[in-house]
């Protein structure tokens, strides 16, 4: 190669996000589409591998764990007067922040009969909650969402709570995410999301990261509770703790 020759470079880890802007990308190549994330999904039944978006849109490929850095995540609090069959229809009452509801009855989350236990079937919350979580994997541009249900809301704040004992944030490293088989209390066998730190993120890749958790969490706010999944049956029992035998009360 010649002094005059220019040589290919080639960006690592997250750095391609240098020229990404992605309320640009989402005017431009979005204009006039539908909007939303490509998801990641969750199995029912135990299953120990995720479903995550692949080249054929119709043929997700399914994977044991994957690593992602974690943009943004919110609380999402769901309830229905009847039973949810699925579907695109929007509950009666929802949250976003985990503490005003919306709708019928609406009001503060922490004081709703519905988002106790015991008001819903066989002694689970009527208000089911989840938590939304968006995040980027290595060498992509675009965000993926994964809603992580009740049996994983535990597992998710201890993950939370260990990152900021040691002073970071959860978009400062890359996370990897895997799942376990779990039974809860009516026998019923779920699959419970585990997480885990991979590496940290460099100074450089956390800068760019910053800049689009930013942008996610203003775009979050146009992602409704359409194609929302469908409840799992293990989300209509309590949860109970493997450690400890204990119901567990997800954290607000």
């Amino acid at each position: 190669m010649s002094k005059n020759d220019t040589a290919l470079t080639i960006k690592t880890g997250f750095m391609n996000l240098a020229d990404f802007n992605m309320n640009d990308a989402m005017a431009e190549e979005l204009d006039g589409l539908e909007g939303g994330f490509e998801r990641i999904k969750i199995p029912s039944a135990g299953s120990t591998v995720y479903e995550v978006p692949g080249e054929n849109p119709n043929e997700p490929d399914t994977v044991k764990e994957f690593s992602a850095v974690i943009l943004f995540h919110h609380p999402l609090h769901a309830y229905y007067q009847s039973k949810y069959t699925g579907g695109n229809q929007p509950p009666d009452c929802g949250s976003f922040d985990g503490l005003n509801g919306e709708g019928n009855p609406g009001g503060s989350c922490s004081a709703c009969y519905f988002n106790k236990f015991g008001s819903g079937e066989n002694g689970s919350k009527a208000c089911k909650n989840r938590r939304r979580i968006y995040v980027l994997r290595e060498g992509e541009i675009f965000p993926l969402l994964i809603s992580i249900p009740t049996g994983s809301l535990k597992e998710f704040t201890r993950f939370i709570k260990r990152l900021l004992s040691k002073g970071k944030k959860s978009n400062s490293v890359v996370t990897k995410f895997s799942l376990k088989k779990a039974t809860n209390n009516g026998g019923i066998a779920y699959s419970q999301a585990q997480f885990s730190v991979d590496r940290v993120l460099t100074p450089d890749e956390f800068t760019l990261i910053n800049k689009l958790s930013e942008q996610v969490k203003l775009y979050s706010k146009n992602i409704g509770f359409e194609m929302e999944h469908a409840v799992e049956a293990a989300d209509d029992l309590p949860f109970v703790d493997a450690e400890t035998g204990e119901i567990v009360e997800p954290l607000k």
